[in-house]
């Protein structure tokens, strides 16, 4: 046989043994190298990947065969005969199920269960599907949102109970599309506009409320709970005026918001509810997912959060006009809702008459809004779908790890020194970390304690921003906004506020450790 003959998929015959057992003399051509050919064996009876004559491009098996992608080898050019061929998909298939196994010995060698000398705030868990994954999106070689990303937009919704998702770069990117998609022309009276004012609260995340100043919008800061973190929910309708017209909150660290109450205020006033869901995937407000409540809400896929792609984040809502308008100020902000490789969709691409644009000009290029380009790519979204399988797992391991914590604190009598997490009775916080408030009559600094914990392998983190309106981003800009009251509790998180981790990646030996660690620290004193 020539070697011109033969292709990556023939299936061929060998005219001698390979081994006793004739059934394994039935071979498929993986490569060839000189007069060398790679192969794997086809039999009958083992595990493998099925195949039939339905696979075949030319010739018959007659049976129904299974590919052993493990066993690999090689046989010389001259001692085999080309029987079949395999159709493409289902070579795609074959080799996409060989590029999974050698990726699951490289996690195994590589990655699996890499110890680490601290104990990190915040961390990704991750797993060989993930890196499968990872791979099969990078064969494709269709490198922005694609396949895994239109499977995702229908997955992820479907887990939490909305009706449509817009996948994005990141959590702060969501924020942004949230904000910018209720200012659309197409709200009619209910847009937002440059001087409308948006209730927010200045303990947070810089970036709740950077998308609210970058509308020309005002934030209106009010005060938070000690112990919730969450928004003084007595304040809030005293922070409202004639301007008001939207309310954009975070459930802090994964602690629910009072929920009714702030949907009760915005149905009254006839304002929008946006809920940034970006540290709190998983928590549950009178048995239903946060991120479900608002017109909006949003998500965030970084490594610290609840779920990974790595960068990523998501846009979600159950308005079919919100969710028009937020893919569009995601995708450039054109009128066009094709996907990416996709081409007059609508049926009627070059007979549009928009703007003062000239009827047929091609609806791909016609823009209702000043968008930006925030799309994700199909690696993140791969990864994405394979991460929401262990979503759940993750929110319990999230909920163990708050519970050990927050048990060995009180027995521990650490509860004298410290406000521990609290909480509503109709929450079921999905805990994004272990979060602790200095309380006024101990006689240590905050910097004293941080320093000791870090020092010993302790990992942690601030509740943010602190208070964002004394930031230098604030008080070196001449931003405009409100505040309701002092923000007595947002200064003092500012000062006395901090957390460490609950994340799936600690186990209860570390969190032991946390504990003696922590009774150390004032052993010393």
């Amino acid at each position: 046989m020539q070697k011109s003959d033969l292709k990556i998929g023939d299936i061929i015959l060998a005219k001698n043994p390979i081994i006793e057992d004739f059934s394994y003399n039935l071979l498929l051509v993986l490569d060839l190298r000189g007069n060398e050919i790679l192969c794997t064996f086809i039999n009958n009876h083992n595990n493998g990947l099925e195949i039939t004559d339905d696979d075949l491009e030319e010739g018959k098996l007659g049976d129904k065969r299974i590919i052993e992608i493990r066993r690999l080898f090689t046989i010389h050019l001259n001692n085999c005969e080309k029987i079949a061929r395999l159709k493409k998909d289902s070579l795609d298939k074959i080799l996409r199920a060989l590029t999974k196994y050698t990726s699951n010995i490289y996690f195994k060698v590589f990655h699996n269960k890499k110890p680490f000398k601290r104990i990190p705030a915040s961390g990704k868990v991750l797993d060989e599907e993930d890196l499968f994954n990872l791979i099969d999106a990078s064969l494709d070689m269709w490198l922005t949102a694609g396949r895994f990303a239109e499977e995702f937009e229908k997955e992820f919704p479907k887990f939490l109970g909305r009706r449509y998702c817009a996948l994005v770069n990141s959590g702060s990117s969501a924020n942004l599309i949230a904000i910018s998609a209720l200012t659309s022309y197409k709200l009619g009276e209910s847009r937002l506009k440059p001087g409308d004012e948006v209730i927010t609260v200045a303990a947070g995340f810089p970036t709740t409320i950077t998308p609210i100043v970058q509308n020309g919008l005002i934030p209106v800061f009010v005060d938070v709970e000690l112990g919730t973190y969450n928004i003084n929910i007595e304040q809030l309708e005293n922070a409202i005026t004639e301007k008001t017209k939207a309310i954009f909150l975070a459930h802090t660290l994964g602690n629910p918001f009072h929920v009714d109450k702030v949907i009760e205020v915005a149905k009254k006033h006839d304002l929008w509810v946006i809920e940034d869901n970006c540290d709190a995937l998983g928590s549950k407000y009178k048995g239903k997912f946060t991120g479900t409540f608002g017109d909006i809400s949003t998500v965030s896929f970084y490594p610290a959060h609840h779920m990974t792609m790595g960068e990523g984040g998501a846009v979600l809502t159950d308005d079919p006009l919100l969710y028009e308008i937020m893919l569009s100020f995601r995708d450039w902000g054109r009128d066009c809702w094709c996907p990416p490789g996709k081409d007059n969709t609508c049926g009627k691409r070059f007979n549009w008459k928009l703007g003062n644009l000239p009827y047929g000009y091609d609806h791909k290029y016609i823009y209702s809004h000043l968008g930006y380009n925030l799309k994700a790519t199909d690696f993140q979204a791969a990864v994405g779908l394979s991460q929401l399988k262990k979503l759940p797992n993750f929110m319990e391991k999230r909920k163990e790890n708050f519970n050990m914590l927050y048990e060995g604190f009180k027995k521990e009598g650490l509860d004298k020194y410290f406000i521990l997490p609290q909480w509503l009775i109709e929450a079921e916080p999905s805990w994004f970390g272990f979060i602790l408030t200095i309380k006024d009559d101990a006689h240590f600094k905050r910097k004293d304690l941080l320093e000791y914990l870090e020092r010993n392998g302790i990992g942690t983190r601030l509740l943010f921003a602190g208070n964002m309106i004394r930031q230098p981003a604030f008080t070196n800009n001449d931003i405009k906004y409100r505040v309701i009251g002092d923000l007595k509790n947002t200064d003092r998180i500012m000062i006395n506020t901090f957390w460490i981790g609950v994340w799936p990646g600690i186990n209860r030996d570390r969190l032991s450790s946390i504990i003696e660690i922590f009774k150390n620290f004032f052993i010393s004193r």
